[in-house]
């Protein structure tokens, strides 16, 4: 962390606290992202960017406000934006009632995560042209798109209790797709890796390699994939279409601030507000967000309201147990914050996030899981989804089905979606796998203005009866 930086960070909380606010927190950040994007074994750019400032939050007469400085120079203007966030918080404050925070423990740590190999352009570079090469190489295919990068991140946390809480870290990420194309029918297939850490998040045991040849595959052998009738029945998740359902209708909707309906932009609302304690799922269903999980891109200790991260159970055999919560909503629900308060940046505002939320894994056997199938479909691999807005009714298309009949698997099928309403399918779970596995999110969309925030998802297969078809 610039020193400068930090040194101003502290200076600010000070000055706030002289200027009577109820409460301060300040987040310092620098980060360094370098990427390269690579089409058919042609670099077409190669990026770094560098972006360094202050996020302020604070409450003032029963008000929060917030505002941010990007490369401050000098404690004065750190002063005169507190002074111009406290003159806004005053005309806000008609109505309002006081703020009521969960106590936080006051914590004084330096945390860097590891990085086994550090991360550079010119390796990121060999890699990527090594991948395109191995796309191109495969019938059928008319181009393939690599987008390789890494981000080197510090966070410096200090609020007028007394923390002080510095991360840093560094994300290692490449973006792949295949795209085929034959007598007039064109299909892709993309993948995302990578996690927190260094370039051995992409290159351990050649994993990146290893997912070129199968995402080119898979989109050359779906030139010739049948298409799925519409059809009411059993359906098999892999863990990677599994993590995308898991986001969309079990993550957004456990956001206390959703549930409240305090922030409801890009994702919506929740349709189980008030139903904690109740059965809303088959008793195999089980759910946790857990930021503690090493490497995955929703791992970190401490949130950005100093919260230390730990794992919370959201659903227990399919009863509804507690929600994500902030220090604030943890005093509406009469429970303890969860650690999940993150922005994207110093310049946004923080709001409740998921880091890895997973579906809890079974211990089924996945071919047997998929032996018991007299008629169904084997979803493979997350593509798009469609939510509405109280994350009841979803409809989730995946990148590739396979038909089952008595056991076996059969056909290879191409634009398929899935759909269902969020009580029925979870009730309908009756397995899951013991091949868990988390999958990187790096685009998930939330508040107004839009924060885009990066993290993790994951479960093992599952089993459950949802609509399948094809949409061609």
């Amino acid at each position: 962390m610039n020193a400068i930086l930090q040194d101003l960070a502290d200076s600010g909380i000070k000055y706030a606290i002289k200027a009577g606010v109820q409460y301060c927190d300040i987040r310092a950040e620098h980060q360094e992202k370098k990427s390269i994007h690579i089409e058919n074994n042609e670099i077409e750019d190669v990026k770094t960017s560098m972006d360094s400032g202050l996020g302020i939050r604070l409450i003032k007469d029963g008000a929060w406000s917030f505002c941010s400085l990007t490369n401050p120079k000098s404690f004065d203007e750190i002063k005169e934006k507190i002074n111009q966030t406290i003159k806004i918080s005053s005309y806000r404050t008609k109505n309002k009632n006081k703020i009521d925070q969960y106590p936080n423990p006051t914590k004084s740590i330096k945390i860097d995560f590891p990085v086994l190999k550090k991360p550079s352009i010119e390796e990121l570079i060999t890699i990527g042209l090594e991948c395109s090469k191995i796309i191109l190489d495969t019938p059928r295919i008319i181009k393939s798109i690599i987008n390789p990068w890494y981000t080197v991140n510090s966070k410096y946390f200090v609020n007028s209790e007394g923390s002080k809480i510095e991360q840093n870290f560094t994300d290692v990420v490449t973006d792949m797709i295949a795209l085929a194309h034959e007598s007039g029918i064109t299909q892709s297939i993309n993948v995302t890796e990578g996690g927190r850490g260094g370039l051995e998040q992409i290159t351990s045991e050649d994993i990146i390699q290893k997912k070129a040849k199968d995402i080119s595959q898979k989109a050359s052998e779906l030139i010739s994939a049948k298409s799925a009738k519409e059809e009411y029945t059993t359906v098999v998740m892999n863990p990677d279409f599994v993590s995308l359902l898991t986001h969309e209708i079990l993550g957004h909707p456990s956001e206390a601030d959703r549930v409240l309906g305090k922030e409801m932009a890009w994702a919506g609302g929740s349709w189980w507000k008030g139903k904690i304690g109740e059965k809303i799922g088959s008793e195999n269903l089980n759910v946790f967000d857990d930021p503690t999980i090493k490497e995955s891109l929703g791992w970190y200790y401490f949130d950005d309201e100093g919260t230390e991260g730990k794992k919370t159970t959201l659903v227990e055999n399919g009863i509804l147990k507690n929600h994500m919560q902030n220090r604030e909503t943890a005093q509406i629900f009469n429970t303890m914050p969860t650690g999940n308060m993150r922005a994207t940046n110093y310049r946004f505002m923080p709001l409740i996030r998921m880091a890895c939320t997973c579906i809890g894994n079974g211990d089924r056997n996945v071919n047997e899981i998929i032996k018991e199938v007299k008629n169904g479909y084997l979803i493979s691999d997350m593509k798009i989804p469609s939510i509405d807005m109280k994350r009841y009714n979803w409809s989730i298309s995946c990148q590739y089905a396979q038909k089952i009949e008595n056991g076996e698997i059969t056909d290879l099928l191409r634009d398929v979606i899935v759909m269902g309403t969020a009580p029925e399918f979870f009730e309908s779970i009756d397995a899951c796998g013991n091949d868990f596995t988390v999958r990187p999110i790096t685009n998930c969309g939330k508040g107004d203005p839009m924060q885009s925030m990066i993290m993790g998802n994951g479960g093992p297969t599952i089993r459950g009866v949802a609509t399948v078809k094809s949409v061609n």
